[in-house]
């Protein structure tokens, strides 16, 4: 055992965590060996995807760390596995665990596309930009087969709405063309997360997402469009990635990028226990080294939640990142800071049973 004091499972293929320990919200559990697996201790687990109509869609925050004040999530969970992520503890709300139910046990929200377009018909909706992908990536593998994405694009395209979109995700090359539209109109901005150069690491701490250089291919289709792209060099982890950093950024604009942005490892929830799992399994050799800086930049605790101090630490070391973070967007010519996006264009197209103007 380590940080989250559950039974720790083996290393599954294509999957982060190592553990499937109780959300906070639900009943203990604890995993028993029965025998019957002791001779497949390598065996992958499924993907399983529900459907949940939702009643609402666009969710609003008040967070001062953050450049929007409104997202949508068409999924919940995401099977890119990222074992590091921040949105894994949001599981806990659905009686599941942030562990390997987060990245195997899905759900998908088929009526998101008509809710989004509700939303914004309704007559007090004031526009400002929308952010996707700020939980789980809606660009996942089962966006293939649920096209839920998609669908929302094409509302926000309807409605000339201005949408900032995060992804790991090369499928949304799929969408270039409602994509390319909106950003010659100033209404969209693509964020793409490289976290490490390391096809190894990455497989590892990033399982089901696509390898580094093929997101670094995505930014320079992207880019060639006419789409802006910012690479997120997001999350660093301490002795870990951190060296990489400007070899990040000068990979991300000779891919196209003309924006940038860095967010350091956090660690909320049941985030920590599982993260230092993966340490100790994968990079034994490191974990302490990573823990220790990690600490340092969090007043001693694994993380700290105060708003001012989440996203990047404090300290020595977190100071330094951001020094040389800003060294290197300089000297590369990137902006830490996305051209707004346009809201004048928005307009609530006509309704069935609506009545027209005479002029």
């Amino acid at each position: 055992m380590h940080g989250n004091g559950s039974q720790i499972l083996k290393c599954r293929k294509s999957r982060g965590a190592l553990s499937n320990a109780s959300g906070r919200f639900d009943l203990q559990r604890e995993e028993v060996e029965d025998g019957w697996n002791q001779d497949v201790p390598e065996r992958s687990v499924a993907t399983e995807i529900r459907q949940e109509m939702a009643r609402s869609l666009i969710s609003y925050n008040r967070s001062p760390d953050l450049p929007f004040d409104r997202s949508i999530n068409p999924y919940r969970g995401c099977e890119h596995g990222c074992i590091y992520c921040f949105a894994r503890p949001s599981h806990a709300y659905l009686g599941l665990s942030p562990g390997l139910d987060f990245e195997t046990r899905l759900v998908a929200r088929p009526n998101a596309p008509d809710l989004l377009r509700k939303e914004l018909s309704a007559p007090g909706y004031k526009v400002a930009p929308i952010a996707i992908g700020t939980n789980t990536d809606p660009y996942q593998p089962c966006e293939r087969d649920h096209a839920l994405m998609r669908a929302c694009l094409e509302v926000l395209q309807e409605f000339r709405h201005p949408v900032a979109i995060v992804t790991k995700g090369t499928l949304i090359e799929r969408d270039l063309d409602i994509l390319s539209d909106m950003a010659a109109q100033g209404l969209v901005r693509v964020g793409v997360s490289v976290t490490t150069l390391d096809a190894d690491l990455a497989r590892r701490m990033e399982p089901r997402v696509p390898a580094p250089v093929r997101r670094l291919a995505t930014i320079k289709r992207l880019s060639s469009a006419g789409i802006p792209v910012r690479i997120m060099t997001s999350p660093l982890v301490p002795g870990l990635t951190d060296h990489e950093l400007e070899a990040l950024l000068a990979a991300g604009v000779d891919a196209g990028a003309d924006a940038a942005s860095w967010i350091m490892l956090r660690l909320p929830r049941e985030v920590s226990g599982l993260w230092q799992d993966w340490l100790h399994a994968h990079v034994p050799n490191r974990a302490e080294k990573v823990m220790a800086r990690l600490r340092e930049m969090h007043g001693g605790r694994d993380y700290d939640p105060r708003w001012g101090q989440r996203m990047r630490g404090e300290g020595h070391y977190a100071e330094m990142i951001a020094r040389r973070f800003k060294l290197a967007c300089t000297r590369l010519g990137l902006s830490e800071k996305a051209s707004p996006l346009r809201c004048d264009l928005f307009a609530r197209p006509a309704q069935p049973g609506d009545q027209l103007s005479l002029f």
